[in-house]
């Protein structure tokens, strides 16, 4: 079997929460030995986060901390003690990559800056995600998500264009700095590959969300032919186009300009496209015209589930698809055929269902999930591999530098 992408690389993971981990997850998905060092006795801040398997709060069974990070082995150490830095510096010589999300300076006030690193291994890659980056002005200030998202993302052009602007749901933006940093630290390795030498890669969710392409970037280009910003459009305000009700739930279907015709054709209401209140496009993206075609539209969609009108859509050539629940996604055929599921055993949340691969390499194997790591649960594999015996992990337990 031919190896996977990244077999042969190590990373030394000192992140939590979500941008770091998820970074880490997608190379432990793809062949990366990702040593998850967390703090002792209480590990990861998202060991405490929801959901929960069986609804049961347990720092094992985050169903967040599971995902995020599955393929990884864990180990618990104090860095702000001399021998916890000691081992640290001692598993830095054989790795390729250090990824942390401490507040920039942190790593370099323990004594575990880049350049520290680099003196013991000048092949180390160290990838630092911060909020604001590792320099600036605002290199010391919080944030979280939804600060990230209204100081450099377009948060102008979502919400009630009667309320004050919102942010969309989720956490998009960690997700896509997580992301962000598992292409850069990936494209690092390459380099030093070719080059000989590591780099200090510097990601920040501030500078990935201004850069993002979900909407931003269209509006700054608006804005440069127009001087200015995006407008707020309140819900269907075209004709035919975004989410309705249907007979089980929700359906998004882009029906709006040219696309109109497929629409009425499904309907089996033709003689819509020549009605006078619909016969132009200028005319179907007016709102009020769009809430007579509901008149229409809305009694039709009622009639049918939405696996029914996702299929009636795609037939007629209408770019469309259910608003899935969580349920509707996990019993979805597509994805289950494709692999998208892993069953993983974990000693303590028990029988787990997660995902698996986010993309398919067709030449290059991709691991099994395997479960996240109780915590501390490798400390004796991965410190045996530095030549410490049991004696020597047991008075550490107790100096609590594990």
């Amino acid at each position: 079997m031919p190896p996977q992408a990244l077999e042969g690389v190590r990373v030394l993971d000192v992140t939590q929460l979500i941008a770091g981990p998820y970074a880490t997850k997608l190379l432990a998905d793809y062949g990366a030995d990702v040593i998850k060092i967390e703090r002792p006795g209480t590990g990861d801040v998202s060991r405490r986060l929801g959901p929960f398997v069986h609804d049961e709060p347990h720092p094992e069974k985050s169903g967040l901390f599971l995902h995020l990070n599955s393929n990884k082995r864990g180990m618990t150490l104090d860095l702000k003690s001399a021998t916890g830095r000691k081992i640290f510096l001692r598993l830095a010589e054989s790795a390729n990559v250090v990824v942390e999300s401490f507040s920039p300076g942190t790593m370099a006030a323990l004594g575990l800056g880049y350049e520290s690193l680099r003196e013991v291994n000048p092949r180390i890659i160290v990838t630092s995600i911060s909020n604001y980056g590792q320099t600036g002005p605002y290199r010391d200030y919080k944030t979280s998500e939804i600060i990230a998202y209204a100081m450099g993302g377009p948060m102008h052009a979502t919400g009630l264009p009667e309320r004050e602007p919102m942010k969309l749901g989720g956490s998009v933006i960690q997700h896509q700095t997580g992301a962000a940093a598992a292409t850069a630290t990936a494209m690092a390795i390459w380099a030093a590959e070719s080059n000989g030498h590591g780099e200090h890669l510097d990601l920040s969710l501030f500078r990935t969300q201004a850069s993002s392409q979900d909407r931003r970037t269209t509006m700054l280009v608006g804005a440069q032919y127009t001087n200015e910003n995006s407008d707020r459009r309140p819900p269907g305000a075209s004709t035919a186009n975004g989410i309705r009700p249907c007979a089980d739930g929700y359906i998004a279907i882009m029906g709006a300009a040219n696309r109109f015709a497929g629409v009425v054709r499904m309907m089996g209401q033709p003689e819509l496209l020549t009605d006078p209140r619909f016969d132009t496009v200028v005319k179907r993206s007016m709102p009020d015209t769009s809430e007579e075609f509901d008149t229409h539209y809305i009694p039709f969609l009622m009639q049918y589930t939405k696996r029914e009108l996702f299929a009636m859509a795609q037939k007629n050539g209408l770019p469309s698809g259910p608003v899935f629940t969580a349920e509707d996604l996990y019993l979805e055929p597509h994805f289950r055929e494709r692999g998208f599921w892993q069953q993983v055993r974990h000693p303590v949340a028990g029988e787990v269902t997660q995902t698996g691969r986010p993309f398919i390499m067709n030449a290059t194997p991709w691991r099994q999930t395997r479960a996240a790591p109780t915590l501390g649960q490798h400390n004796e594999e991965i410190l045996t591999s530095l030549g410490y015996e049991r004696r020597d992990i047991a008075r550490l337990h107790t100096l609590g530098v594990l």
